[in-house]
């Protein structure tokens, strides 16, 4: 594919339509970054070598318009030497660098023509590599976002699994299991301190009982003393 071809097929694309239809967007914008850049190589560089032509032709054309007053001038002077002979000559002469100038002349409009159709081109494509770079970077943004919305929905899901769900039961029971052995070391705690004051009441119990027990002996010691 020519050079001119491929930039026809370039600036007169639809990017965004080629990029909706592309199975992977952002291989597809890579591709025609590339392609635009390969082109505007190119471009840059048949615009070099036509400028250095036309550079080549304009002192060509110098060249051709000093000759051609060189023997204008000639002529002149034969006239004024009354050589009309030496004159007619230099008269050829100059016809002959005029119809070169001429000729080169044309040639540097033909190569200023190109030079500016170049520049045209290149501006052109340079436009649509920049709006293509600009679309490449939406796009990578675009993927970055939905990479990380992507792995956050797999975050949920992965949340939202039986096996975590499970795992979260196992921990709320060992939990609980753990609240209830809490539980039981206080009831324990609590039993003896209970049983202790319990112990306290039952040693003032036996204490009145004995007392009792004494006084009712002690009275019958005393009956059976005074009989």
């Amino acid at each position: 594919m020519g050079i001119f071809t491929r930039f026809r097929d370039i600036v007169s694309s639809n990017m965004n339509a080629m990029l909706d239809k592309a199975e992977d967007p952002e291989k597809m914008i890579k591709l025609m970054i590339r392609e635009m850049e390969d082109t505007l190589i190119e471009i840059k560089s048949s615009c070099a070598a036509t400028i250095a032509s036309q550079k080549k032709v304009e002192r060509l054309l110098d060249e051709a318009r000093e000759q051609e007053m060189f023997w204008n001038q000639k002529a002149e002077l034969a006239v004024t030497k009354g050589r009309d002979d030496m004159a007619r000559q230099a008269l050829m002469e100059m016809r002959r660098f005029t119809q070169r100038a001429q000729a080169v002349e044309e040639e540097l409009t033909d190569l200023s023509d190109i030079v500016e159709k170049y520049r045209d081109d290149i501006q052109e494509l340079e436009g649509k590599l920049k709006s293509a770079r600009e679309k490449q970077r939406l796009l990578v943004q675009r993927h970055i976002r939905a990479q990380k919305k992507k792995k956050a929905q797999q975050e949920i899901r992965r949340a939202d699994s039986q096996d975590v769900l499970n795992r979260f039961d196992e921990m709320e029971t060992h939990i609980e299991h753990m609240e209830a052995e809490a539980d039981l070391v206080n009831v324990g705690k609590q039993s003896t301190l209970e049983e202790a004051f319990e112990d306290l009441a039952a040693d003032d119990e036996i204490e009145a009982a004995l007392s009792a027990l004494k006084s009712s002996q002690s009275r019958k010691n005393d009956g059976t003393t005074q009989k």
